[in-house]
């Protein structure tokens, strides 16, 4: 494995501009499995990175977060 992407960052976005879950769900911006995946650090699509973006008026590197393994691995053992 190469590493993963984490979602820290669209978390912190989305607190800060208020998009709630209910609000996604309810103007379907985003699918609900793709919430799960983003709660779990799942894989999500680039068009679902599209809508967040454009529901946050961000950049995909304002909410993804690349962590190699070691870094990973690193985090575990600790």
């Amino acid at each position: 494995m190469a590493g993963k992407i984490i979602y820290d960052k669209l978390r912190e976005k989305m607190k800060e501009k208020g998009l709630t879950t209910y609000k996604i769900r309810k103007e379907k911006i985003i699918s609900e499995g793709t919430l799960q995946n983003i709660r779990n650090d799942g894989r999500i699509t680039t068009d679902a990175i599209a809508s967040l973006c454009a529901a946050l008026d961000c950049q995909p590197g304002d909410i993804l977060e690349y962590v190699p393994d070691e870094m990973m691995q690193r985090d575990n053992e600790q």
